[in-house]
């Protein structure tokens, strides 16, 4: 018998963006650094918090003809949830497949 362990388990911000970023821009390539710890002890940082700050690169075809604020702007429109639940702050690079190189 298999336990629910798995399936109730909390995900990490990290995970949680990624399955966002993922699905809805259908990434070729997705990488998430958590660069949290390079901002402890920062005034916007309350009691020394997690998963705060990230470095974002994310290659999709949906970029397409897209401006890079527009890019920035679908990136940040996904994470909403996560910017007013204590995401501080993400720095982006949004590619499409031809931009990214072979």
């Amino acid at each position: 018998m298999m336990g629910s362990r798995g399936t109730s388990a909390v995900l990490s911000r990290a995970a949680r963006m990624r399955q966002k970023l993922q699905s809805a821009l259908e990434a070729s390539a997705l990488d998430i650094e958590d660069v949290s710890y390079q901002h402890a002890g920062h005034a916007a940082v309350k009691d020394n918090a997690n998963e705060t700050h990230f470095n974002i690169r994310v290659i999709s075809s949906k970029f397409e003809g897209q401006s890079l604020v527009k890019r920035h702007r679908m990136v940040y429109d996904l994470l909403t949830d996560e910017l007013n639940s204590g995401l501080h702050a993400i720095s982006i690079v949004a590619k499409t497949p031809k931009e990214s190189g072979p």
